[in-house]
């Protein structure tokens, strides 16, 4: 039998689950996690559509929303909203 590996867009499969996935990676408090966890949702959706929709440059959205990536604000903002996403506040 062979084991093929894991890939956690295996199971963002609905709105719901993308929804659960970042709210547990912003809970973390941890930028580049976020970043990582944001670029796992936009591979899951489609990262070309993801490019043109925000008119940012598939490589280099890869390159941000990485592990090692530093994304802008506005970038972070950017997918947020092709993804019909928002940050919340609260205490």
């Amino acid at each position: 039998m062979r084991l093929k590996k894991f890939d956690v867009i295996d199971f963002l499969d609905s709105d719901e689950a993308l929804i659960e996935y970042l709210n547990l990676a912003l809970k973390e408090n941890d930028p580049k996690y976020f970043a990582k966890a944001l670029g796992n949702v936009a591979r899951a959706k489609g990262m070309s559509s993801i490019s043109d929709a925000t008119g940012l440059g598939r490589q280099a959205l890869y390159r941000a929303l990485s592990s090692e990536g530093n994304p802008r604000i506005d970038t972070l903002f950017k997918v947020l909203d092709t993804l019909n996403v928002r940050l919340a506040i609260t205490q």
